[in-house]
């Protein structure tokens, strides 16, 4: 087999040198031409896969190393007999870990505790339930609006959006982009919401750029200034609004759930969907291709106030205020698209929260429960 890959997947000769060749192409330039004697195309989510792209190539597989699917033209794969996988779950730690992190940064900037807010959860999928889970083990109040698991399941625990507008400080966003539909997403937080959310509020959006009326956003932020917006993901990336990122607390380039577990899982993931498709078994684990971490333990002897060490511990292992700052950096120097996709194609060396663990020793043991609940591993 011949497999093009995009460049920015990580273990790609670990998980797919034994189906046949790899060929690594950054996922913004593959191209049709690339494919012309490919049999199996492996991308993440900045190759949009359609008609345009496979129409007149031998490709028979095509799988993405990511949650999200909107990228992808699922239509026309199952039309034209063309295999398809893509890695839910997989990064759903890692986005966790961003928005833990995220909320850290902003009370500690705010002065106003986390503990103290209410926070909104929009979408408890993979990613938004995990959110939920961490933040309720903290003991922070959460209400959270999921249509259609509420019509599944019943209403209740679920409220609606509206609802969370008006009583929330906090609202992050874990939707997919759903374009039609009675569940359709796009500008899901419009003008009309955006108008009436609660002075001094935080919106944090970690799920697709299209669910955020980004110039609604914008006006708010710029003409009253008294909302807080953290933002990983844009309309129009990597073109992204120049405005809307200036007004953005902490605005980084979709990196949300760039962990180096995350991605190992979604190739992973991947590597076992190949095989399936094949009829072949999957022989890879991830202990194989995921190295410790360089930062295995840290000790705490003392009881830090919760949200103290809950920073200390976070930013040992992520700190999501690097992602913004070199965002800034690569955009002033290269511009804003440029820099965008280089932050993503450079990106570095970043754990989950789960590969810490944290020793508690005298006084420091009261933090236990927390740590475990924000996603560390405690003793």
């Amino acid at each position: 087999m011949h497999l093009i890959v995009d460049a920015n997947i990580p273990a790609a000769d670990a998980c797919f040198s034994a189906f046949g060749r790899v060929t690594r192409v950054p996922g913004r330039e593959i191209t049709r031409a690339h494919l012309r004697n490919t049999d199996a195309l492996i991308v993440r989510s900045v190759t949009p896969i359609n008609e345009a792209l496979l129409a007149g190539t031998p490709v028979r597989f095509v799988g993405t190393c990511t949650i999200g699917t909107d990228h992808i033209d699922r239509d026309y794969l199952a039309a034209h007999g063309i295999g398809f996988a893509s890695a839910p779950g997989c990064n759903a730690e890692a986005v966790a870990d961003y928005v833990l992190s995220t909320l850290l940064t902003l009370a500690e900037r705010d002065g106003r505790p986390l503990f103290e807010r209410r926070v909104g959860v929009i979408g408890t999928g993979n990613v938004g339930s995990r959110v939920q889970a961490r933040l309720e083990g903290l003991g922070i109040e959460v209400a959270v609006c999921d249509p259609p698991r509420a019509e599944r399941e019943g209403s209740a625990g679920f409220a609606g959006l509206d609802t969370l507008v008006e009583c929330c400080d906090v609202l992050c966003l874990h939707t997919p982009l759903v374009k039609e539909g009675r569940h359709a997403t796009r500008h899901l937080l419009d003008a009309a919401r955006i108008a009436v959310l609660k002075p001094y509020s935080v919106v944090v959006n970690a799920g697709r750029g299209d669910c955020v009326d980004g110039q609604a956003l914008c006006q708010r932020l710029t003409e009253q200034g008294d909302i807080t917006a953290a933002l990983d993901v844009w309309e129009n990336e990597p073109d992204i609004d120049a405005a809307l990122y200036r007004q953005a607390a902490l605005a980084t380039p979709h990196i949300a759930g760039y962990s180096l577990d995350g991605k190992l899982r979604g190739s992973l993931m991947i590597h076992h969907a190949l095989a399936e498709h094949l009829g072949k078994p999957g022989a890879l684990a991830l202990g194989d291709i995921c190295p410790p971490p360089a930062l295995a333990s840290l000790t705490l002897t003392d009881a830090l106030p919760v949200e103290d060490a809950l920073r200390l511990c976070a930013r040992a292992v992520y700190d999501t205020r690097r992602d913004h700052d070199a965002l800034q950096r690569r955009a002033g120097s290269e511009g804003m698209a440029a820099g965008f996709d280089a932050c993503r194609a450079a990106y570095p060396l970043r754990r989950e929260f789960a590969t810490l663990d944290v020793q508690l020793q005298g006084e420091a043991r009261v933090l236990a429960v927390p740590l475990r609940a924000a996603g560390f591993t405690v003793a």
